[in-house]
């Protein structure tokens, strides 16, 4: 079986993210970056595949952006991958999901023979939630989303959606693309012996000409979505402290009532 999983190189969440004031796009640059946290699930859910199906199952791993991306390549080798996809080309920049959904289906047509594509619910910086459909929709292949559960059956495959209300089970014909949510499983850290194996692991690196994309068709002139005012958020201000001189109790009450905690 060969599984491609999808995965993003977002801005450290818990770095100052600020956006690019020449064209309203988020500063990538300047902010230290990583694997988006709930890609991680899809390349653990790929794993778990592969070590239940023997060394017949490879799993690729496919990013698209700037040099940094491939950081986010090299923690899912060092996690237990097989090997790396890495398009990169200076138009890419300000890409939209319709120009993201667009390279990435033609990277999978690349690597050829995909059984299954795996990804995140959403990345962590867009958290639009609409890649795997419109990857699905342009492979041309059946899409099962969200699954807190997966399990592969011959040539199908069978996900739970946990609902606010109801649970599903969906089931679809391989190949397919699958999106995973952050209850399927606990990603693993990376070994000693996973990081040092990652150096030794092929990585391709493609550029738009090597997918037939041409440079028109992605980048901030292309998008769909464009970000088009900031605001910057206001201060944090200093919060209510009230000295307890025994009457404590009844501030506290008041206080919850005026901000109709109760």
């Amino acid at each position: 079986m060969n599984i491609v999983v999808c995965v993003k190189h977002v801005p450290d969440a818990q770095s100052d993210r600020t956006f690019d004031a020449a064209d309203n796009t988020t500063e990538r640059e300047a902010v230290d970056g990583l694997l988006s946290e709930l890609d991680e699930y899809a390349v653990e859910e790929a794993l778990k595949i592969k070590e239940a199906a023997g060394d017949d199952t490879t799993v690729t791993i496919l990013t698209m952006g700037p040099a940094k991306a491939a950081d986010a390549v090299k923690k899912s080798l060092q996690m237990g991958a097989d090997a790396g996809v890495h398009v990169s080309d200076d138009a890419l920049a300000g890409s939209d999901s319709i120009a993201t959904s667009l390279v990435l289906a033609k990277a999978v047509e690349k690597i050829g023979g995909v059984d299954l594509v795996l990804t995140g619910m959403a990345s962590t910086d867009g958290t639009m939630s609409v890649v795997p459909a419109m990857l699905a929709e342009r492979l041309g292949l059946p899409q099962v989303t969200f699954a807190s559960e997966l399990t592969l059956d011959g040539s199908t495959v069978t996900i739970r959606r946990d609902g606010d209300v109801a649970t599903e089970v969906v089931r679809a014909s391989l190949p397919a693309v699958v999106s995973v949510t952050d209850q399927i499983n606990e990603p693993r850290y990376p070994s000693f012996k996973g990081i040092m194996a990652a150096k030794k692991k092929p990585v391709q690196t493609f550029s738009l000409a090597d997918l037939g994309v041409d440079a028109s068709e992605v980048g901030l002139d292309a998008a769909w979505t464009k970000v088009t005012q900031i605001t910057q958020r206001p201060p944090r201000q200093q919060g209510l402290v009230v000295t307890d001189d025994g009457n404590g109790g009844a501030v506290l009450a008041q206080f919850l009532t005026m901000q109709k905690f109760v």
